[in-house]
């Protein structure tokens, strides 16, 4: 299921478009604290934002370049500042698509479907996520490459599809750790690093070496 995160200041259009959205089944969130959207993004850590440029404390492309720092998901912006120079610059600090409002919710829907689509290389319904040769099975939780098959274990399978759902982009470590672990419960950092070294030791066995690798100082990759 993918999930997406809203910064909208606008409460009623932010609940419209909500309940909208999971009725095509996405997870869906909403900032409410706008002095802290970065830290809700981490949390929540979304495969797509829909950002208003218009914000209290900071505006969206604020937001935006802070998102950039450590993350590619996709942001959508959202204004009724929609002349030229305001979509120029969505697009020049780092956005994906513009929607002016006002705006209909089946175009929203649709835009929001067709960047998923250019993003990720993987329908959101299907139970097998691909990608450079290898197949991860949602179902039972295993990975296949060529005529081989790698049962995975449940820390091994959700390090996997996080990796598999970025499409060979760099993931932070604290992005997954968030993933795998419950933010109230303190884990040691090197606990990732022993799950990632067992995880690779496993892949490689199976013939599947150099496939995930490490950005010093950033996250993992999966590679092609």
């Amino acid at each position: 299921m993918f999930r997406i995160l809203i910064v909208e200041d606008d409460k009623i259009i932010s609940d419209k478009m909500k309940k909208h959205l999971e009725k095509w089944g996405y997870e869906v969130e909403c900032v409410d604290d706008f002095a802290n959207v970065l830290q809700h993004f981490t949390r929540f850590d979304p495969q797509l934002v829909l950002m208003d440029i218009g914000l209290p404390f900071y505006n969206g492309y604020y937001w935006c370049g802070e998102i950039r720092r450590s993350s590619q998901a996709p942001i959508i912006f959202i204004s009724s500042a929609s002349d030229n120079m305001n979509i120029v610059m969505a697009v020049n600090m780092g956005g994906d698509d513009f929607i002016a409002k006002p705006f209909d919710l089946e175009i929203l829907a649709a835009k929001v479907q067709a960047v998923l689509r250019r993003t990720y290389s993987f329908q959101s319904w299907s139970s097998v996520l691909e990608y450079g040769g290898l197949t991860l099975n949602l179902s039972d939780m295993s990975i296949a490459w060529g005529d081989k098959k790698l049962e995975l274990t449940k820390n091994e399978f959700r390090i996997l599809q996080i990796l598999f759902e970025n499409g060979g982009k760099v993931v932070s470590r604290e992005s997954i750790m968030k993933r795998l672990w419950d933010d109230e419960c303190f884990v040691d950092d090197n606990t990732l690093t022993v799950n990632m070294n067992r995880l690779r030791k496993r892949l490689e066995e199976a013939g599947m070496k150099d496939r995930i690798t490490t950005k010093k100082g950033v996250g993992y990759q999966l590679n092609e």
